[in-house]
């Protein structure tokens, strides 16, 4: 078995998920979505509340040191005095109170606290697809995946959970509990400006199916509002697995907003091969073509006045528009960044596609690497 590596954080990522978290993010999300411990987001909010510096040293004060250590003896004792609580209650309620707790506390001990057999507690511990059992889970797949899941993904999760459920029972439960899915809103398509007349072909000829990371890249921009000004994102799809792998903000459509796209790529540039958009101005002009030739990155524009040229780039934006931009009222440029950016590592590690098998952009990737091994 191989020793887990270490992950060490930047200042300005910690900063990042603090600033998230005050914004409203949710602390099970947050840990969640970005693979952190609790323990280490709770110290760094503590940090931020305190001196606002993620350094040791500047948090160490015995003072402090012994306030932690008290909450923490606290803490313990509230919870081993919730599961005393329990111990008068009936069966169920003692089932229930060890189940919240398991991963805190052995279940030997707390049956023994709670004065019930462990023979007891497996049995009546059994998972049942009750109605209450998948009308929980809905809720809680609905709420954690942006409310933008409808019955068919919804039931691929479902499935992954252990319940197997037609989609209309899905439909029926999703009705009665009021979950609207966010495609059910009308979209509103701002009219497109007039397109540059370069003789580039359309080298991808819609082969939007790849078998190699980084070979085909294409990319798009769309509008958001901003304190009711229009901004924009442009953001780039790796076809190979649906990944944003990478994207930027702005109040302007400019070739500017495209090069800080190509900057925020990782890796080396060079990997990519083509790199495909439709024939707006801000993706073909003196900059992003000195961009493409430095890099050696192959060139191809859609056909003009033909959107399926480039399906892909489109249907993200789609998803974009729906899943994000609909979804919340932005106050600054800063805000949208931000929470573009938490949106962009959800919709990456998390957010499971259709035309993938239903699994997200990066366990895609990780199932095909298997495959190659």
């Amino acid at each position: 078995m191989t020793k887990r590596e270490r992950r060490t954080f930047t200042s300005e990522f910690k900063q990042q998920i603090i600033q998230l978290y005050q914004n409203g993010k949710n602390r099970k999300a947050l840990i969640e979505e970005y693979e952190l411990t609790p323990s280490s987001l709770d110290r760094w909010i503590q940090q931020s509340e305190n001196t606002g510096s993620f350094k040791e040293k500047d948090n160490r004060s015995p003072e402090e040191q012994e306030l932690i250590k008290l909450r923490k003896e606290l803490k313990k004792l509230q919870m081993e005095n919730d599961i005393f609580k329990a111990s008068r209650a009936d069966t169920r309620t003692k089932v229930n109170v060890i189940k919240r707790n398991k991963d805190k506390y052995s279940v030997s001990a707390m049956c023994g606290v709670l004065e019930l057999s462990r023979s007891t507690y497996y049995y009546e511990a059994k998972e049942r697809t009750s109605e209450d059992d998948v009308t929980n889970a809905i809720l809680d797949i609905f709420d954690k995946n942006r409310k933008a899941y409808g019955t068919r993904k919804m039931k691929v999760e479902l499935k992954k959970r252990g319940l197997t459920v037609s989609r209309r029972r899905i439909g029926r439960i999703m009705k009665e509990q009021g979950l609207v899915s966010s495609y059910t809103i009308a979209q509103y398509k701002p009219q497109k400006t007039s397109c540059n007349e370069s003789v580039q072909a359309n080298e991808l000829n819609r082969e939007f199916l790849q078998n190699e990371e980084k070979k085909v890249v294409v990319s798009d921009l769309t509008y958001v509002k901003v304190k009711n000004k229009w901004h924009y994102i442009c953001v780039f799809v790796d076809l190979f697995n649906r990944e944003i792998i990478g994207f930027s903000t702005g109040p302007n459509k400019d070739a500017k907003l495209v090069a800080r796209a190509f900057a925020s790529i990782k890796g080396n540039l060079r990997d990519i091969q083509l790199f495909h958009t439709d024939r707006g101005n801000e993706f073909k002009n003196k900059l992003i073509d000195e961009t493409l030739t430095i890099f050696e990155i192959g060139r191809s524009l859609s056909m003009k006045g033909c959107p399926y040229d480039n399906a892909v780039a489109e249907a993200t934006f789609k998803i974009i528009k729906t899943e994000f931009a609909n979804q919340t009222t932005f106050a600054s440029l800063d805000q949208l960044t931000l929470e573009f950016g938490d949106y962009v590592n959800w919709f990456n590690k998390l957010r499971i596609h259709g035309t993938l098998g239903y699994v997200s952009p990066l366990e895609f990737k990780k199932l095909s690497l298997k495959k190659v091994v």
